[in-house]
């Protein structure tokens, strides 16, 4: 028995790039690191919040690509300037990914307390009836 992928069953007419989407999310290499939450703010209004302590805004990039929301974090190489007796505050680069819906967007992003907030909206579409016109056979292989 073969088996019908998501994308090539027969009722769900242009969902194939749900499946990429889906395939894309699972590759993504999000580690643990830093931590983050994802809170619904609205009815269609969401926030990621990032634990990112020790990150300067101009440590931290904010990017929409191909309805992927990336966000990067790299902190400025101060090495040579410190001797640390322990060292237990983590200060690598990071990197997190998340795959938007169609129509969610980025509102706004700020840093607050060590912690970045990102909001995201939906933006619903209003809904629209469109009547299809029927022609003859012949009309249409004219056309």
């Amino acid at each position: 028995m073969t088996k019908l992928s998501f994308g090539a069953h027969p009722f769900l007419l242009g969902f194939d790039q749900l499946e990429r989407l889906v395939e894309r999310t699972a590759k993504s290499s999000n580690e643990g690191y830093p931590p983050f939450n994802i809170e619904q703010s609205s009815e269609n209004g969401f926030r990621i919040t990032l634990a990112v302590a020790g990150f300067r805004e101009e440590d931290l990039s904010i990017t929409v690509e191909d309805r992927q929301l990336v966000i990067r974090g790299k902190q400025s190489d101060d090495e040579g300037k410190r001797v640390y007796l322990h060292r237990g505050i983590a200060a690598r680069a990071f990197q997190r990914s998340f795959v938007l819906a169609e129509g969610v967007e980025v509102a706004g992003a700020m840093i607050e307390n060590g912690l970045l907030h990102v909001d995201l909206k939906r933006v619903v579409p209003e809904p629209r009836v469109q009547t299809i016109a029927i022609s003859r056979g012949k009309e249409r292989r004219n056309a």
